[in-house]
């Protein structure tokens, strides 16, 4: 089973990759599938918080299972990507081409569980400036309310170490490319990418709108479609955001504060780099948070959900999935 994971943070530019080598003609791809990262929380090397079962002894009972099979935790993981080999083979029985690309950020979470699942596979990691990825994530899920988006999701505290360490101690195949450079120069990073793969060349991949549209998923809402190719717009926008306002311009510090130097070197943004696109955003306007129908909807969905355990619609809602359990409760 020849399986391509693109691995990166959310809101780093992985759509825009996915579409680009999506659009070769050996390499097929699906909204992200998010089949991994269950699989990982099944109680062997991940857990759950809270579960319809009781996860705990199922946790303990798998392990003594495994305990005793013939080979361990190898005949475990084997059963495990049966599962994945058997949905992946499928969902690409449906096109022409040889490779199957898994998109899922989450997938960076389990890297140590997916390294051991899928050791033979291809990884193209890829990783942009931290602030910007967190930038991206705030504004696009959060209306720009860098606070409510860390609070939601310390994105940057947990992707940054894991990604780092998967990059220095390189357990599998892999190949790192950067957001910046694939924006600015795609054809050369484009190369670089298939020759990993051990593919021909498409220089047309570029050009991935010319590939015609996508099914949608749960990857990039805002700007990804209104383009047909790379384009550098958004590579300087959370620097200017930054630089003015002192209320995100504290928050980043803070969760940079947090992160190791070594770690942030391997991401190609070491410390003594990381700032200087603040400084050279002087005194430009901020920019706009994006607007659209997600983005919209999503605004809705963040007021809607505040305070709702005092406000009266919480009460409806709470009454409603009442009467909707009952309904629908076996």
């Amino acid at each position: 089973m020849s399986v391509i994971f693109v691995i990166s943070p959310p809101r780093a530019g992985s759509t825009l990759l996915q579409r680009m080598m999506g659009a070769h003609r050996e390499i097929f791809t699906h909204p992200e599938p998010h089949l991994i990262s269950p699989i990982a929380h099944l109680g062997v090397y991940g857990n759950v918080d809270k579960a319809p079962y009781d996860h705990i002894n199922a946790a303990e009972a798998m392990k003594a299972f495994i305990d005793d099979l013939p080979n361990g935790e190898q005949d475990y993981l084997d059963a495990l990507r049966s599962y994945a080999d058997t949905l992946y083979e499928r969902m690409l029985s449906t096109s022409d081409c040889s490779f199957f690309l898994d998109k899922t950020p989450a997938n960076a979470l389990v890297l140590p569980f997916l390294e051991r699942l899928y050791p033979d596979a291809k990884y193209v990691v890829l990783t942009r400036h931290p602030l910007a990825v967190f930038s991206s994530y705030a504004n696009s899920f959060f209306s720009g309310d860098w606070q409510a988006a860390h609070a939601f999701n310390p994105i940057l505290e947990r992707y940054v170490p894991a990604m780092a360490r998967f990059l220095r101690e390189r357990p599998v195949p892999l190949v790192h490319v950067a957001y910046e450079d694939l924006v600015t120069e795609p054809e050369p990073v484009l190369e670089r990418i298939f020759a990993f793969l051990g593919l021909e060349h498409d220089p047309g991949a570029v050009e991935y709108g010319k590939a015609g549209p996508v099914k949608k998923g749960m990857g990039d809402p805002i700007s990804v479609d209104k383009e047909g190719r790379p384009v550098t717009a958004s590579v300087g926008k959370w620097a200017v955001e930054v630089a003015n306002d002192p209320d995100k311009r504290a928050l980043a510090e803070a969760m940079i504060a947090r992160l190791e130097g070594p770690d942030l070197a391997v991401w190609q943004w070491p410390p003594e780099a990381l700032w200087a696109p603040v400084a050279a955003a002087g005194g430009a306007p901020p920019p706009k948070p994006p607007r659209n129908n997600y983005t919209l909807q999503r605004r809705i969905m963040l007021a809607l959900k505040k305070d709702i355990h005092s406000r009266p619609h919480g009460k409806l809602v709470k009454r409603v999935k009442y009467y909707c359990d009952v309904l629908l409760r076996e």
